[in-house]
C-alpha cells in the first residue's frame, strides 16, 4: 500500500473529534487502492469551534478530492455542503462530502445503509421487525431512517436529549411507513436492538441497553469500533443472541462511502 504514494496523490480527509479510535484511514486508504486510484485517507482532529475554518482551509488545497465525517460532526458538516443527497436532506446529517468541480461540497449519509446491509448479511431481515434503537445523533438519526425505509412494523427510539429524540420521532413518523415512537433502554419483546451512541467506547461505561430484558432471537447491534467488541456485544453473545459489531458496519459503509467519493473527481 502506498508504494507510489507522491505529489500526485489525491488527498481524503476524515475528520472528528476525537479522532484518535477511528481505524477507518487504513480501511478507506486500501479501498482507494484496490479501485485503483492513487489516493489516502488522513485523519484530522478539528474542534467543533473550528470545523467551518478548517473546511475553507482544506478546500484552498487543489489536491484535497473528499471529506469523510464522524463524530460529532455530522450535522455541522451538513451545513457545510452546497448541496446534499436527498436522504442527506431528510436527515440534515452527512458522514461524507465530495468536492465538486467548482469547488463546493456534496454531501451524502450512508451509515444507515451500510447497516441495513450489514443485518441482512447476518440474516436479520428488516421487514415486520420491531426494532430498539438508542441514540438520534448522526448516526442514530440515519440508522432510524434507513430501517423505516426498509420496511421495520415498529421503531422505538431512546435518547437522553428528549428534544433531539421527539424531533427525530416526528418526522420518521411522518413518513407513514412505520408505527415510531419514543423508546426506553428496555429491549423486552424487540427483534432488534441497536446502539447508536459511544457508550461502551470507555471501559467505565454504562451499558446502554437494559440486556436482562433481551431474548436469544434478539440481533443486537453496536456501531462502536473500538473496542472491537464491546461490553454490549460480549453481554449479547453470552446469552446467545445474534449479535452485530461496529466492524460489521463500517466493512458495508467503507463501500458505500468509497463509492460515493470515486463517482466524480475534481479538476486539479
Amino acid at each position: 500500500m502506498l508504494d507510489n504514494f507522491s505529489g500526485a496523490t489525491r488527498v481524503y480527509f476524515i475528520v472528528g473529534d476525537p479522532i484518535a479510535q477511528v481505524k477507518s484511514p487504513f480501511g478507506v486508504t486500501q479501498a482507494f487502492e484496490q479501485a485503483g486510484r492513487d489516493a489516502v485517507c488522513v485523519p484530522a482532529h478539528v474542534a467543533t469551534a473550528d470545523l467551518p475554518a478548517w473546511l475553507d482551509g482544506v478546500s484552498k488545497s487543489r489536491n484535497v478530492d473528499g471529506v469523510i465525517v464522524t463524530v460529532p460532526h455530522k450535522f455541522d458538516c451538513y451545513s457545510l455542503c452546497t448541496t446534499a443527497s436527498p436522504r442527506a436532506e431528510f436527515l440534515k446529517t452527512v458522514n461524507t462530502m465530495r468536492r465538486l468541480a467548482d469547488g463546493s461540497w456534496h454531501g451524502d449519509m450512508f451509515d444507515g445503509l451500510g447497516y441495513v446491509q450489514a443485518m441482512r448479511l447476518k440474516g436479520c431481515a428488516p421487514e415486520g421487525q420491531k426494532a430498539l434503537l438508542v441514540g438520534a445523533g448522526g448516526a442514530g438519526s440515519a440508522i432510524a431512517h434507513a430501517l423505516v425505509m426498509a420496511g421495520v412494523r415498529e421503531l422505538a427510539i431512546h435518547d437522553p436529549d428528549t428534544k433531539r429524540r421527539d424531533t427525530l420521532v416526528a418526522r420518521l413518523a411522518s413518513l407513514g411507513t412505520a408505527h415510531v415512537t419514543a423508546g426506553s433502554p428496555d429491549p423486552a419483546g424487540f427483534d432488534i436492538a441497536i446502539n447508536a451512541t459511544p457508550i461502551g467506547m470507555a471501559s467505565t461505561d454504562p451499558l446502554p441497553l437494559d440486556v436482562q430484558g433481551l431474548s436469544r432471537d434478539t440481533l443486537v447491534g453496536c456501531v462502536i469500533t473500538a473496542p472491537a467488541v464491546t461490553p454490549l456485544i460480549d453481554a449479547a453473545r453470552a446469552l446467545g443472541c445474534r449479535t452485530l459489531t461496529g466492524a460489521d458496519m463500517f466493512a458495508q459503509v467503507r463501500d458505500l462511502m468509497v463509492q460515493f467519493l470515486l463517482e466524480s473527481t475534481p479538476t486539479p
